[in-house]
């Protein structure tokens, strides 16, 4: 695969996520090749930089702690940002998902 190929990545926000970004519940987002994590944040803050934060902390480079990513049935949130998402995902064929996590008990 071409390491300077763009792929289009399907995404789907949560709903303060929606609400923040002005969109609907899925939005699509270029990212360069490899597509991993943090490309593929990147990507999407660039798009909706009103949502930019509000995914990984600016400081630490870290997800937030009720935040959850999801794709192909499989929780990726403990992932490295670097790892290369399923190429389901960098293929557009499922979606990467964000959602918001549910503290308490």
């Amino acid at each position: 695969m071409n390491a300077s190929a763009m792929h289009t990545v399907k995404v789907t926000l949560p709903f303060h996520l929606q609400t923040l970004a002005a969109c609907g519940p899925e939005v699509t987002v270029d990212v360069a090749a490899p597509v991993t994590q943090r490309r593929l944040i990147a990507a999407l803050e660039q798009r909706y930089p009103a949502i930019s934060g509000a995914v990984v902390d600016p400081a630490s480079g870290r997800r937030r702690p009720l935040i959850r990513f999801f794709a192909c049935q499989r929780d990726l949130s403990h992932d490295s940002p670097d790892d290369e998402l399923p190429a389901a995902v960098a293929e557009g064929k499922e979606c990467f998902m964000i959602v918001g996590a549910i503290a308490g008990g």
